[in-house]
């Protein structure tokens, strides 16, 4: 298994990226991936692009074990120091679909545990 082949796309995405994060504090983000890319970087075939990646204070929260496209994505996320600082305390949640569009969601973590 080739290990971070998406992580330089994902590089390309992180200061669009991080501006998506800034504006999903106000509002839930959508914007279009380019297909080709992902697709240049390795052919997923029918599995597809598709995945949900959740974190918490910066924590990934769900299994993307399986998906080597989510865990460069967190690669990548976590080596930005601005949005290391932007994904703490609060839960994020990104997925990309079939129609590769990314989402980006984002609450605050309540102080009360």
């Amino acid at each position: 298994m080739e290990e971070r082949k998406y992580l330089t796309t994902w590089r390309k995405y992180i200061p669009v990226i991080r501006l998506h994060l800034k504006r999903s504090l106000n509002e839930d983000q959508t914007f279009k991936l380019n297909i080709t890319d992902f697709e240049s970087a390795g052919d997923r075939g029918k599995s597809g692009y598709t995945f949900s990646l959740a974190m918490e204070n910066g924590k990934v929260t769900n299994n993307i074990s399986g998906s080597a496209v989510a865990r460069d994505l967190y690669e990548a996320l976590k080596t930005d120091d601005a949005i290391k600082e932007l994904i703490q305390d609060k839960n994020i949640k990104i997925s990309v679909g079939k129609t590769f569009m990314l989402s980006i969601k984002t609450t605050t973590v309540s102080s009360y545990k």
